[in-house]
């Protein structure tokens, strides 16, 4: 037995799970992309048990300026749940004419407190913290701008339970909170408290969530979709040629928002690709709350929710000392992905590409993606 995060009973829990799963488009009786999607995309739906109704968002214009080049947008939009969604929209300045659209989904990165701001700038000055985490994670770019700037509409939103959408702590029990007020909440200090808070909250939200009959990866859909409702309805945005981008817990919902929706027609998945089993024998410790759905591994591979999209174009970015995944079962999941899209008749419209380095979007990986959104959604 090799130790694992169950132990004596993970080589038991491991062969619950059949491989091809259920609906995997690996399976022999699958022969028709096309007639296969429609299948296992509506099971995959019902499976992240999301909230109901759908509507696309009023968004109400903040203000507008001009940074960088580019003409931006804030925005914000009323959910049937909770606080109202603040959003960018990020486009070239002086553009004419309708752009492919981008919604570009924020990552997790253990910060709950910001949102939008980790991967957008829309001043010189902006929060030492966001300088901090984009020096980090994305080589001290804010991602969503540069690419913009290449001829894009972006949309980027906070999304549940981060930055405009985070848990107040003055909504919640004291002794839940752990008597925590929020003072000064942009300093430093207080942001880090937090973030602690909220890193031990999540199981608490998980559980409620599944008490509800949800999946935190279905809110995120749910929410994820609005965005694009509202992206493709805008008039400068030309609907038929929309993608999705994300790191990390962005890439958790690049995979999901491209499983639930027809309308993403090219997708890359950064730093969060592997397989239900490594999440079940090694890596669940390294991973939040929200990227788990009951019933779905034993219809859909981890990576087969991505390959619900085939064959519109995927790329998928690994990094091959990202500690939150093991690089053998990172390899196991481009195996998968190629084998769907090989069999599906477009082996060229999938890649994936492992670069060395810890959990990051950094420059050389930046220019890959956006490369790949100007190849299938302006070529």
């Amino acid at each position: 037995m090799t130790p694992n995060m169950i132990g004596a009973y993970g080589d038991w829990a491991a062969r619950g799970m059949p491989d091809p799963a259920r609906l995997s488009f690996r399976q022999p009786m699958f022969r028709d992309v096309n007639a296969w999607r429609p299948v296992a995309r509506a099971r995959f739906r019902e499976t992240l048990l999301g909230p109901d109704g759908a509507a696309t968002p009023v968004a109400a214009v903040q203000h507008k300026l001009e940074f960088d080049g580019l003409a931006i947008e804030h925005l914000q939009w009323q959910l049937p749940y909770g606080p109202p969604t603040e959003a960018l929209l990020l486009k070239p300045a002086g553009a004419t004419g309708k752009l492919p659209g981008i919604v570009a989904l924020h990552d997790h990165g253990g910060n709950k407190y910001f949102g939008l701001r980790k991967i957008t700038r829309m001043s010189r000055d902006p929060h030492p913290l966001m300088v901090k985490h984009q020096a980090h994670y994305y080589g001290g770019v804010a991602w969503a701008n540069e690419l913009a700037k290449r001829g894009y509409a972006v949309l980027v939103h906070d999304t549940f339970t981060f930055g405009s959408r985070r848990m107040r702590l003055a909504d919640l029990p004291g002794n839940i909170r752990n008597n925590l007020v929020e003072s000064n909440p942009e300093s430093p200090e207080e942001i880090e408290r937090y973030n602690r808070f909220a890193g031990g909250h999540e199981h608490l939200i998980a559980k409620s969530l599944f008490s509800a009959g949800m999946t935190w990866p279905g809110v995120f859909v749910f929410d994820d979709q609005r965005a694009l409702d509202y992206l493709a309805s805008r008039p400068d945005v030309d609907a038929t040629r929309l993608g999705c981008c994300g790191l990390s817990g962005g890439g958790l919902r690049t995979v999901m928002l491209t499983g639930a929706d027809e309308r993403i027609r090219c997708s890359c998945c950064v730093g969060m690709m592997t397989t239900w089993r490594d999440y079940l024998l090694h890596k669940c410790y390294t991973h939040t709350w929200m990227c788990y759905v009951p019933a779905l591994p034993r219809e859909l591979d981890y990576p087969e929710v991505l390959g619900l999209g085939a064959p519109n174009p995927v790329l998928v970015q690994n990094n091959r000392q990202d500690a939150l995944f093991t690089l053998p079962e990172m390899e196991r999941a481009d195996r998968i992905l190629a084998e769907v899209y090989k069999k599906a008749g477009a082996p060229e419209r999938y890649r994936g590409s492992f670069y060395d380095g810890p959990h990051k979007f950094d420059l050389a990986m930046q220019k890959e993606a956006f490369d790949w959104f100007d190849r299938w959604l302006k070529g």
